[in-house]
């Protein structure tokens, strides 16, 4: 990946691939990404941004108004956190024998973990949390839609992926980011759907969009909901 620059749009290149077309993507961190073809020189991927250059101020834009929202979470008492869509308050226990726990309608967080961590190992057990409901709960969705797709899958993990929700490799690996289960569950069938169709096609042209109609119908509507809401989405 190298940087380029196009008058005042600073973006990240990744070349050498056997797409047939450029695509521009505006990454959850509000970075500008291309994905050109290998036959593109660097100046006539510079060309493409620059003849794409109101459509990418207008969703640079459009990104900074969606995560002028974003939440900032205190770990405190009455706090609440995201689960499959739903809100949890949170509650310090004492005499708890796992860190966290989804308990009697609420997220209950060891007071030792603070005491002795801090927010920083409050923050790691939520993530072991989400991570670990997310290998079966991913596991499950992508056995019921891989069939659907037609394709097949060398395997799944959960993990941290910066900002990406979620990635498919050439291996056959599916990755999914731990943030994606405080998502509701029909946006976390988008993901694993977006992400399967991805064997076929790993660009987002219209094939790409074509195979994910064909599996649900509705994925306008959990693009868009992913979209406005994904800022939330966090800790």
């Amino acid at each position: 990946m190298s940087a380029r620059r196009v008058r005042d749009i600073e973006y990240q290149l990744l070349s050498g691939s056997p797409r047939k077309t450029t695509d521009i993507v505006i990454e959850r961190d509000g970075r500008v990404v291309v994905r050109s073809p290998a036959s593109y020189t660097a100046e006539q991927v510079d060309a493409v941004v620059e003849s794409k250059r109101m459509w990418i101020y207008r969703n640079l834009a459009e990104w900074r108004d969606l995560n002028a929202s974003a939440v900032v979470r205190e770990w405190v008492n009455g706090e609440t956190f995201l689960y499959l869509g739903s809100a949890y308050r949170l509650s310090l226990v004492s005499q708890q024998d796992v860190p966290l726990q989804l308990k009697e309608g609420g997220f209950c967080l060891s007071r030792d973990v603070i005491e002795r961590g801090g927010t920083a190992a409050a923050r790691m057990a939520f993530e072991r949390f989400y991570t670990n409901k997310g290998q079966q709960r991913f596991h499950d969705r992508v056995n019921y839609y891989a069939p659907k797709v037609g394709v097949g899958t060398a395997g799944i993990k959960v993990k941290d992926m910066g900002y990406r929700w979620a990635s498919c490799g050439r291996s056959g690996i599916l990755n999914f980011h731990w943030k994606c289960m405080m998502a509701p569950p029909k946006i976390v069938d988008y993901i694993v759907v977006h992400e399967l169709c991805h064997f076929h096609h790993r660009h987002h042209g219209d094939e790409f969009w074509n195979e994910v109609d064909k599996v649900m119908p509705d994925w306008r509507e959990r693009k868009e909901w992913l979209r406005k809401q994904g800022a939330s989405l966090d800790l």
